[in-house]
């Protein structure tokens, strides 16, 4: 069924949950998408792999770039989505639905519906956003098309629970490795034990104490913690190879730099490997136009503790912020589910602001 982008925008978020769309399978999603706005005479629309980009052509004195992506993590018996209700409250239960089809969904019915909007709006909706950076739809757009990046404000619509957080932390992913010798088990003295070898590795993680640093009036909260460890090659055989993969998430004060030396500085003495890293993002809430759609959607501003795309467009000078329905304590969850009162809240705080300025 083709996708009504006249329904609500609950409507529209059950439609494209319903639409199967981890990592690397979105094709199905990105094509309903560009079959349902492609014919809007009003928007200007170009498509880069996975990724739509529909634009405004009205000469507004300003620009604003509202992006989302499209990908979700893998499902776990999360899909098709239901309502729920929770303290008579009115939930859509499903994969996708905080992170962030919610606010995709919200940002497809504004396309489709704001013809004379106060400011001309680039939309952008963007695939592997939940993989590894160099994978994202936006890394390869500012490589085919970069002047689609071009705008004086930026809203990402990630899950906010309806309340603008600014800015965002850096992420950084590395492998420390320890080495040894295989022997047969039963002769274990004969090799030298990478497992065990690791033990350090762990003790300082867990007495590592993450710090809380205030940027520009928020508190960012820092944490490092190992996410997976892999090593041995049979049930009788000493390891010669053990691999801890631990994730930093840092304060956006941290340059991605001195990220990467705090971690080398935490594991001297053992080999580590850089194997992912993107630089956080300042809060951006000084900026003008930021500081109306503060205004405009209310509430007090927040930290975004996860990495969100806001860091590319302040790397390339465009202030940014965050805001979408969902709690993002929910994100990745199980039991994701949404709020319906908060896709419509959200929907009239960017409707109002984008056609009342």
């Amino acid at each position: 069924m083709a996708l009504d982008l006249s329904a609500s925008s609950s409507d529209i978020t059950r439609a494209i949950c319903d639409i199967p769309s981890v990592s690397d399978q979105e094709k199905v999603l990105a094509d309903e998408i560009e079959a349902a706005i492609a014919s809007l005479a009003h928007l200007d629309v170009h498509r880069d792999g996975d990724t739509i980009v529909a634009r405004t052509h009205l000469g507004r004195a300003q620009r604003v770039v509202i992006a989302g992506h499209i990908d979700t993590v893998p499902i776990n018996d999360n899909v098709p989505t239901r309502d729920i209700e929770i303290d008579g409250e009115p939930f859509i239960w499903g994969r996708g639905t905080v992170d962030m089809k919610a606010g995709v969904a919200v940002q497809l019915k504004l396309a489709a519906e704001l013809t004379d909007p106060a400011v001309d709006i680039t939309w952008l909706w963007y695939d592997h956003e939940e993989v590894a950076a160099e994978l994202s739809g936006l890394t390869r757009l500012a490589v085919n098309r970069p002047e689609l990046f071009a705008g004086d404000f930026a809203i990402l619509g990630e899950p906010t629970a309806g309340v603008v957080e600014g800015g965002c932390n850096g992420t950084l992913r590395a492998v420390v490795r320890t080495h040894g010798v295989r022997s047969h088990s039963a002769r274990a003295w004969i090799g030298e034990n990478a497992i065990h070898r690791a033990a350090p590795i762990l003790s300082r993680l867990a007495d590592y104490r993450p710090e809380t640093i205030a940027v520009d009036g928020l508190d960012y909260r820092e944490g490092l913690n190992a996410v997976k460890i892999t090593g041995g090659v049979a049930g009788n055989v000493i390891p010669d190879l053990c691999e801890v993969e631990v994730n930093f998430r840092f304060a956006p004060s941290r340059s991605a730099d001195e990220a990467v030396a705090h971690v080398r500085e935490v594991f001297e003495g053992f080999e580590v490997e850089i194997t992912d890293l993107s630089g956080g993002a300042r809060p951006g809430l000084d900026a003008p136009l930021a500081q109306e759609f503060v205004r405009a959607v209310g509430g007090t501003p927040k930290p975004k503790y996860g990495w969100t795309d806001v860091a590319r467009f302040s790397a390339l000078g465009v202030p940014a912020v965050n805001y979408g329905p969902g709690d993002p304590l929910l994100a990745h969850h199980d039991e994701e589910r949404v709020a319906v009162a908060q896709i419509e809240e959200v929907e009239r705080g960017l409707r109002a602001w984008l056609t009342t300025r």
